[in-house]
């Protein structure tokens, strides 16, 4: 794995816990607590370190990681176990220690500098500041001493704290020029242009570049390793929509579809607990890094609910529910919110160094020992364990290459993949498919108890406002596909519980982060860290849909507040687009940043420009269709440039330029007729619309919004659907067969 890679470890105990804690023992952050014995004079990032950096003349070392990250945990015992290096960082730097989870402000800021004056960038990452927070010096991992290629750590901290004290105005100057420079190239405005730029250019070239790197074979993007990267497949799902019928007009959804299958059978699929680890290390989806985040649970499962409505094969509606049922197990707050992570590494026994996949991979004495029924009416012998091995490819000598493991610990094991289709495994032993799939359902529950008596991953119970606003979305869109109440359900406890522990009714600003306390409760940190725009925006777009799939009209209220919040403390109203922090909690750092990559979750601004379409589908209101259009308008050099780079932004793009159809369905919310009609909309593929209840009520908080709504009538008292577009609505349709025969023309 690349120094700077994602990774994890569970936190170490202290190596003398006899010694006094450093000041981090009085935060809540996962993160920091794991660094809370460090033989260093630890802040977090605050005015103290500040003020004390600029009354000492210090610069800073400011240390930026998160509680499930690999290299920042080697690190950690490397070097901040140190004590040697500890005193170096404690005499000669004012030290910061940043949780990238709780600022991705700070983040973003310096991971600019490291990207722009380094080969890369990666976490740990480590950058030294000036005492008025102007970067001079960065990078990711450092081992702690020299080797052949790498310079260590320590020989680092000395060099930079004799170029300190003897070329302190040198090191200022370049620092000042270095942040001009990222200032200009950081800068996203409208400029001169009036207007954003053709969807149809955006869309072909976007696609064009995916189609170049696509892998035919294996499906994804890359070589290796291989991410899961949802903002593609939704681009490559809407693309299709409205290329279907040109020549080669499936080629997008194949691709998605195939990419799709492909992480499904893979190992970045945990088929035993259900749930996708953070990425692959292979081309073939095989050895994952075993890590598993929340974003990538939440937006996994719209895709897979996505790939359904499209396909039509349960194949993918099975993913999505697994994705769904691992999250409510494992990743769930008894307040309805959900936690932020699980470790890759855990100990293989009790009381062991934990190594990479401990948890999750398996030998084939394991699996014979729990499997040792025979299987009847095969054309040989057989046990259910090794109809489950040939299915899953496991072997004697186990299924990692020694390239894929280059620490040794995964020697002997083997990650479960899908080598077979059932009906091959089937023939392959003479037996009938669906007793195959009893045999391996029945096979994999067995494996899961097992594996319960196993030392669990670290959990970082950390709850985060704009990855819980994912995951409603996550839970209600699935749910509404599929029709399954109990997932919305999860969805709406989730939109309470962000709405009673992560909202601040006075100011009606959102928290970023509350974590999990004693006898299951909820803590925060004192003062509240405040939320960013990335958790304005996932939450308001979390509620939209939740409105969506259950038709209370409360969320759709509470999302209208949000983005009225939003507005007032990040938009730009020079250049347009939002900004990633507000201007008071980013005072004092060099850039204030307007994030421009869809990359493992979608930008905050690329999600903005779908809210707002919506929300003017939804309310009528041209404020936020004129900020929409200057939003785009921004960042039209960035789409030129790189379409690829902002496919869900390309997808926002197109959806402006085609306008959004709104589906109104008038009828009792109860009544079989009414749900009808809503369940075929949902289980029909139509990114680009809003879904509107209109109960007959001229009082509802829709009727107020939308007035042409009171003009719509039920046909012969029947449950009736319209679909409007540019002011305009189809005559009136009251059975789902017709409507969906227009929602999909």
């Amino acid at each position: 794995m690349p120094a700077g890679g994602k990774g994890s470890r569970p936190s170490c105990p202290p190596a003398t816990p006899q010694k006094a804690p450093n000041r981090l023992i009085n935060e809540k952050s996962p993160y920091l607590l794991q660094h809370a014995y460090n033989p260093v004079d630890w802040y977090p990032w605050g005015q103290e370190a500040f003020d004390k950096a600029r009354k000492e003349n210090k610069p800073i070392f400011l240390s930026v990681g998160y509680s499930t990250c690999h290299w920042c945990h080697m690190m950690e015992e490397e070097s901040f176990q140190n004590e040697e290096i500890g005193r170096l960082l404690s005499e000669d730097f004012i030290s910061v220690k940043v949780d990238r989870e709780e600022r991705p402000d700070v983040d973003k800021v310096f991971m600019t500098f490291v990207q722009a004056t380094s080969s890369g960038g990666g976490w740990p990452m480590n950058v030294w500041l000036t005492p008025n927070l102007q970067p001079f010096v960065g990078g990711t991992y450092f081992p702690p001493e020299d080797g052949l290629t790498r310079v260590g750590f320590r020989t680092v901290l000395m060099r930079i704290r004799d170029q300190w004290k003897q070329n302190k105005n040198t090191l200022l100057e370049n620092s000042q020029r270095v942040t001009t420079a990222l200032l200009a190239r950081s800068e996203i405005s409208m400029g001169d242009r009036q207007l954003p730029p053709s969807a149809a250019t955006m869309n072909t070239r976007c696609f064009q570049q995916l189609d170049e790197g696509y892998d035919e074979e294996y499906g994804g993007f890359a070589e290796a390793p291989k991410f899961p990267t949802p903002v593609i497949l939704n681009f490559l799902f809407s693309y299709w929509l409205t290329h279907r019928l040109t020549q080669d007009g499936s080629r997008p959804q194949q691709m998605a579809l195939h990419t799709l299958k492909m992480m499904a059978n893979g190992g970045i699929r945990d088929h035993v607990g259900q749930g996708f680890h953070r990425y692959s290390t292979d081309r073939q989806w095989h050895v994952p890094h075993f890590e598993k985040m929340l974003y990538d649970q939440a937006q996994l499962a719209v895709a897979y609910s996505q790939a359904f409505q499209i396909s039509g094969d349960e194949f993918y509606s099975e993913v999505a529910k697994g994705i769904l049922q691992y999250v409510s197990r494992s990743l769930n707050h008894r307040s309805g919110g959900f936690y932020s992570a699980e470790d890759a590494d855990s100990p293989p026994e009790r009381g062991s160094r934990p190594k990479e996949g401990a948890f999750y991979v398996w030998t084939v004495k394991e699996i014979q020992q729990l499997l040792p029924d025979p299987v009847q009416g095969a054309t040989e012998p057989l046990t259910s364990g090794q109809l489950l091995m040939k299915h899953y490819g496991l072997t004697e000598a186990g299924n990692i290459s020694p390239s894929q493991d280059p620490n040794g610990e995964l020697q002997g094991q083997n990650v479960l993949t899908v080598r077979y289709s059932l009906e091959l495994t089937a023939a392959r032993f003479g037996l009938d498919v669906e007793a195959v799939r009893t045999l391996l359902t029945t096979g994999l529950e067995k494996l899961f108890q097992a594996r319960k008596h196993r030392p669990k991953p670290h959990l970082d119970s950390k709850m985060l406002a704009a990855w819980n606003g994912l995951m409603v979305s996550g839970f209600a869109v699935t749910g509404a596909v599929l029709g399954i109440d109990k997932l919305i359900n999860y969805a709406t406890n989730c939109a309470k519980f962000l709405k009673r522990h992560m909202f601040d009714v006075a100011s009606g600003r959102l928290k970023r982060t509350c974590y999990a306390g004693n006898g299951g409760t909820v803590e925060h940190s004192n003062p509240p860290c405040w939320g960013f725009l990335e958790d304005y925006t996932f939450v308001v777009r979390g509620l939209l849909d939740l409105y969506e799939a259950s038709q209370e009209s409360s969320w759709l209220e509470w999302a209208l507040r949000l983005q009225d919040t939003q507005d007032r403390l990040f938009w730009d109203s020079r250049g347009g687009g939002y900004f990633c922090s507000e201007a008071e909690l980013g005072s004092g750092l060099p850039l204030r940043l307007k994030d421009d990559q869809d990359g493992a979750e979608p930008s905050a601004n690329s999600v903005s420009a779908h809210n707002l379409l919506r929300l003017h589908g939804f309310t009528g209101h041209k404020d936020w269709m004129d900020k929409c259009v200057c939003l785009l308008t921004a960042f039209s050099e960035r789409m030129r440039r790189v379409p690829v780079a902002l496919p869900e932004m390309v997808r926002a793009l197109s959806a402006h330029q085609q306008t959004l159809k709104q589906i109104v369905i008038c009828g009792d919310p109860q009544a079989k007729d009414t749900k009808a009609l809503l369940q075929c909309v949902h289980s029909t593929f139509v990114p680009n619309k809003v879904l509107i209840l209109a109960d007959g009520d001229p009082s509802s908080f829709l009727s107020r919004q939308l007035p042409f709504l009171s003009t719509l009538r039920r046909l012969e008292d029947r449950a009736t659907a319209y679909v409007c577009e540019n002011q305009a609505c189809s005559m009136p349709i009251t059975e789902p067969c017709e409507l969906r025969k227009l929602l999909r023309q």
